[in-house]
C-alpha cells in the first residue's frame, strides 16, 4: 500500500494485454486491482484504455476510502549474451 502522502500512480501498475478472437479486440486485466479490466480495438488503444481504467480505479478506491495494493515491483535479471 502506498504511504497518504505517495498516491499510487496509474503508469506504476501492471496490465496484461492479450488478444481475443471471440471479442475482436485487445483485453486488457489489471492483476493488481481486482475487477480492472477493458478493451481496445488496437494494441495502442488497449494501453491507453487500460492506463484509463487503473486511473478510474484509484480514484473510486480513494473516493470510497477503500485499500489500493501497491503495484507489482519485478527484480531484474541480468541478461548475458555469449
Amino acid at each position: 500500500m502506498n504511504p497518504p502522502d505517495e498516491p499510487a500512480n496509474a503508469r506504476h501498475y501492471s496490465m496484461l494485454i492479450e488478444w481475443s478472437d471471440e471479442d475482436g479486440a485487445y483485453v486488457v486485466t489489471v492483476p493488481e486491482l481486482p475487477g480492472c479490466m477493458t478493451h481496445g480495438a488496437t494494441y495502442a488503444e488497449a494501453v491507453r484504455q487500460g492506463e484509463d481504467a487503473i486511473a478510474t480505479w484509484l480514484e473510486t478506491a480513494r473516493t470510497w476510502g477503500d485499500t489500493i495494493p501497491a503495484p507489482r515491483v519485478f527484480a531484474r535479471q541480468a541478461v548475458s549474451v555469449d
